[in-house]
């Protein structure tokens, strides 16, 4: 067997992946340092029996941790499944709209809106509450734009959109009628109110994690709402009552998501500190894109601009592709924008390092800079 040189923190290129995305170093390091064998139980994360005191724990603390995070009172449920954001665009209407009497709203302010309610209209009656294609979903509806049913099943929102990098920053009213958010993407990055939300569910492959475990919050009030004529795993009450594992779950999946909220409380000062670390990263490319003269054209306006996906133009797709391969040269991978709409994507996820960030910021200012000369 050839020998191998160990990999170091400082091997790694920047990762601007839209997901599976960048992880944090820490949480790595201790996943490294206990895969053989989790201190205490003699095996791997990966060997032990989803049934076991161990995975007792890991499952505990996981859950728990999301809950201090997040600040879900007793009023919620949350849970853990498999499938992703998209088996979530099938499940929140069978649950929710399935017998209902009204239609399913759902603003839509990019492609996974879009997706969403493509699906919820198998299951019932779908009212487009809003759409932004009009203006390629490059930003949010007013208040006033938004036109809500008579009396909706629910309310669909995605709270950022990463293929257009539009960000809801503040909790959208939508009334009485209970809310439910597409919130994979911006997922412990930030606060928010989960009072005021029916259902928020959150694939961890962005911020929180790695693919294979998606979160379900859920009001308790509204799994009245599921019916008998439900397949088992896709009935929310089935995780519910069997704690998230009616079959095998991902345990290490599970177990990332664990490390990575112990990770945000312990290393950048809870969900208020990660908003401002978040922030402050997307504003030096933000910079950029504002004072290059319309070189660099962002595609979301300013008021919505995601703190998430930075994405944006040049001025034709050749220079497209030579700022890609000069990036990636430079050690700043998955650039390339979505292929629905070209550009650049700079994805600049919770794990993201400032350093990864000033590097993309200071590739645009000096291809800008050979570009004018």
């Amino acid at each position: 067997m050839t020998e191998r040189t160990p990999l170091v923190a400082e091997d790694r290129v920047y990762n601007f992946s839209p997901g599976p995305a960048v992880l944090p170093v820490e949480v790595l390091e201790q996943a490294r340092d206990e895969m053989l064998s989790l201190p205490g139980v003699g095996m791997s994360v990966l060997e032990i029996s989803h049934r076991s005191p161990a995975f007792d724990r890991i499952l505990e603390e996981t859950l728990q941790g999301l809950r201090d995070l997040l600040g879900i009172g007793a009023d919620h449920e949350v849970v853990f499944l498999q499938g992703g954001a998209s088996l979530q665009f099938s499940m929140v209407p069978m649950n929710l709209l399935r017998g209902q009497s009204g239609a399913a709203d759902y603003i839509i302010t990019g492609t996974w809106g879009a997706t969403g309610a493509k699906e919820a209209r198998r299951e019932g009656k779908v009212h487009v509450a809003w759409d932004g294609a009009a203006s390629a979903h490059d930003r949010l509806p007013a208040a006033s734009e938004i036109s809500l049913s008579p009396q909706p099943a629910y309310v669909h929102v995605t709270s950022n959109e990463t293929i257009q990098g539009v960000q809801w920053k503040h909790d959208p009213d939508v009334g009485a009628a209970p809310l439910v958010c597409d919130c994979s993407s911006d997922f412990l990055s930030r606060p928010i109110s989960v009072s005021k939300y029916g259902l928020i569910y959150a694939c961890a492959q962005k911020n929180a994690g790695i693919a294979g475990v998606t979160a379900v919050i859920i009001r308790k009030d509204l799994l009245a709402r599921c019916r008998d004529d439900l397949p088992t795993m896709l009935d929310y009450r089935t995780y519910v009552k069997n704690g998230s594992r009616p079959n095998t779950p991902p345990v290490f999946a599970v177990y990332i998501l664990g490390l990575v909220c112990r990770w945000i409380t312990t290393s950048m000062g809870g969900l208020a500190g990660m908003a401002s670390h978040n922030a402050a990263k997307a504003k030096l490319l933000y910079d950029v894109l504002d004072q290059s003269g319309g070189f660099y054209a962002g595609h979301a306006r300013p008021d919505c601009r995601s703190d998430m996906n930075v994405t944006f133009r040049l001025p034709d797709e050749s220079l497209e592709k030579a700022f890609v391969a000069g990036a990636t040269a430079r050690g700043l991978i998955d650039l390339k924008g979505h292929r629905s709409v070209g550009g650049i994507r700079a994805s600049i996820y919770n794990a993201m390092p400032v350093a990864g960030v000033e590097a993309l910021r200071d590739w645009m200012l000096e291809f800008l800079q050979e570009q004018r000369s």
